[in-house]
């Protein structure tokens, strides 16, 4: 991976079938986008299969030797804004003789910001090169401008060689301690170094360095002749061609980082634990004393004064206030859960290897568009079951609930990229593809989904009758209120994920690796269990108290996590990250919240599931007259 500031020496190494439904989808996107041309403002996009998505296969790595092997410049930015990149040739390199040609790109690439550009360098297989010369260039003040504030924002660029990520700084900054305030010094590097390894006929391994003693000063002056130059060593390795990207995960597997890992997983089984048996010996030991208090015969229940859940079982089945908007959060939130269940199958076969360029975003959006019809039919068979007639309001208000939000986002990000001219921002061309997605396959999905859970037969089916007029629900202290319930939900299953959140957020929010997806899983397992029974309790505390308004309070609570993820945003921001700029700032918080508004629709939609068996489960247990 990436290292830190401080080493200036970047080293790099290096089919599943899908569903009917993915071909079909991928050969539309494919005949749609056809017409985009490989230009830089608008890049070819094509929307492939898995197979085509890994590794390409060892025969079209083999080489000869003396071959030219193509090194792509892909992008340049601040090392610690990784959203904020530019394009490679916005800086004043060496160009490309004949012109720089631009790499077709995939989707998920697109959506990643890369944007693959030819180089000059000459980098043929197994033929070294000492101090070549690239070009020599005269750079004026303009020139001067562009690099000294690249050096000081400690811009990186990235380039591929046969499919293998590599790294480099521009240049350094030193500090000269001067009587008074000491100056700072700008050098550029003009000297980059190539070590290859090499396995009979295919590239294995490759690691880059800039040469500090080669520099040039570029702190003052309107005008520095410069001239750049590389070299390239060539060495064999024994190596397999099919273990060259084991490097790139080796990171994530190192001694400390496993045992931070397990930790996590550790103290997320103990919340587990402690919850499971505060249910089982509190919850159960409670709910055991009702059914006998409950099961005595009339004449003695007449005595008594009508208190708990049991006197309200005329009011629980009622069903919720906006019913419409109800049914959407639960379908979209299925309709989440999912995808999130279908990545992680993709995960853990091995699709997303390390550096596998925009695999998972291409994922995330195939996914999201075959699963809609989920949405729809969930959505559309809970409004019918709860009385609702509008139906087509149901279908539009789900298919709107999670894109809508999102679009606005992403339309007020991709302005600001478009202000910044970072390749961040997505070509017309790319949007049109994704609209196209949209309204040719999720879109329609969705409405398929809700005709179907429209003419669907099921039924409710509640345990008590429900009563004409509500009871009247009694004063209740400030913490049983739904702001407090929230807090107390989301707090325990936060915790038991937070220490797996810094590594989450240290791979999509920075250079960081992250391959052990098996214990991701595992993680995520635990957050639903313990959404689900902490939202049970809840449940349970609320109707103890006659409050038979459980419904939305249930997938507040359950979602209310994902409001405690968008609160630890925050604190990786200013106290464990270095990124600055309104660009990155808006990209982050934009982004995550999203990512967040979506985990809040999931586990919302896991909570009021959880409650409402349980709510049934304890109803049937008792007579309801």
């Amino acid at each position: 991976p990436p290292p830190t500031r401080a080493s200036r020496h970047i080293t790099a190494s290096g089919s599943m079938t899908m569903s009917r439904g993915m071909l079909t989808l991928g050969v539309l996107v494919a005949g749609l986008v056809a017409s985009v041309s490989a230009r830089v403002t608008r890049p070819e996009i094509r929307l492939s299969d898995a197979a085509a998505r890994t590794l390409l296969s060892a025969s079209d790595h083999t080489y000869k030797v003396h071959e030219k092997v193509p090194l792509y410049a892909n992008k340049v930015g601040p090392f610690h804004n990784p959203s904020e990149t530019y394009q490679y040739y916005d800086l004043p390199f060496c160009p490309s003789e004949g012109g720089a040609g631009y790499k077709p790109e995939d989707l998920g690439e697109v959506l990643e910001g890369d944007r693959m550009v030819g180089t000059p360098y000459d980098v043929s297989f197994r033929v070294d090169r000492d101090n070549e010369s690239l070009c020599r260039k005269e750079l004026n003040a303009k020139d001067l401008k562009k690099f000294r504030k690249a050096v000081k924002d400690d811009y990186y660029f990235q380039m591929y060689y046969d499919d293998l990520p590599i790294w480099g700084f521009i240049g350094k900054i030193e500090k000269i301690l001067k009587p008074g305030q000491p100056e700072m010094r700008y050098y550029l590097f003009t000297h980059v170094h190539f070590d290859i390894a090499y396995n009979n006929d295919r590239v294995i391994e490759i690691n880059v360095s800039t040469d500090p003693l080669r520099t040039v000063d570029i702190t003052d002056g309107d005008s520095v002749n410069v001239e750049f130059s590389y070299s390239v060593k060539w060495k064999e390795t024994h190596i397999p061609f099919d273990r060259r990207m084991e490097k790139y995960s080796r990171y994530s597997f190192l001694p400390q980082h496993l045992e931070i890992h397990w930790f996590s997983i550790i103290n997320s089984c103990v919340t587990v634990l402690l919850l499971t048996g505060f249910l089982a010996t509190i919850l159960m030991r409670v709910l055991k004393n009702d059914f006998i208090k409950y099961s005595r015969d009339d004449e003695v229940a007449e005595e008594q004064e009508e208190t708990g859940w049991k006197y309200i079982h005329g009011d629980v089945f009622r069903f919720p206030r906006n019913i419409s908007l109800f049914c959407a959060v639960i379908g979209t939130g299925t309709q989440l859960f999912a995808m999130v269940l279908f990545v992680f199958m993709l995960a853990l076969v091995g699709v997303f290897y390390p550096y596998n360029r925009g695999a998972l975003l291409t994922a995330c959006i195939v996914l999201y568009a075959l699963t809609s019809g989920i949405a729809g039919y969930v959505a559309a068979n809970n409004y019918r079951q709860m009385g609702g007639e509008n139906w087509v309001r149901n279908v539009l208000l789900t298919g709107s609930l999670f894109c809508g939000p999102m679009f606005i986002t992403f339309s007020f990000l991709n302005t600001v990229a478009i202000a910044y001219r970072s390749t961040a921002a997505l070509p017309f061309g790319t949007i049109c593809v994704i609209l196209i997605i949209w309204g040719l396959v999720t879109f329609p999905l969705t409405v398929l989904g809700g005709i179907a859970g429209k003419n669907s037969k099921s039924e409710f089916n509640a345990p008590c009758r429900t009563t004409k007029y509500p009871r009247e629900i009694p004063s209740l202290p400030w913490y049983r209120r739904a702001l407090p319930q929230m807090c107390m939900a989301g707090f325990l299953p936060f915790s038991a994920i937070y220490i797996e959140l810094y590594y989450i957020f240290a791979s999509v929010w920075g250079h960081k690796v992250y391959t052990i997806y098996s214990i991701l899983f595992i993680v995520f397992i635990i957050l639903v269990i313990v959404t689900a029974f902490i939202t049970i309790a809840l449940t349970y505390f609320q109707l103890a108290v006659e409050d038979h308004e459980w419904w939305w309070r249930a997938v507040l609570c359950g979602g209310s996590t994902g409001l405690f993820i968008y609160g630890y945003c925050f604190y990786y921001y200013y106290a464990r990250s270095d990124m600055s700029g309104f660009m990155q700032t808006s990209f982050f918080f934009g982004y995550m919240f999203t990512i967040c508004y979506g985990f809040f629709l999931m586990l919302g939609n896991i909570g009021f599931r959880a409650s409402l068996i349980f709510v049934r489960h304890i109803y049937r247990a008792i007579k309801c007259e």
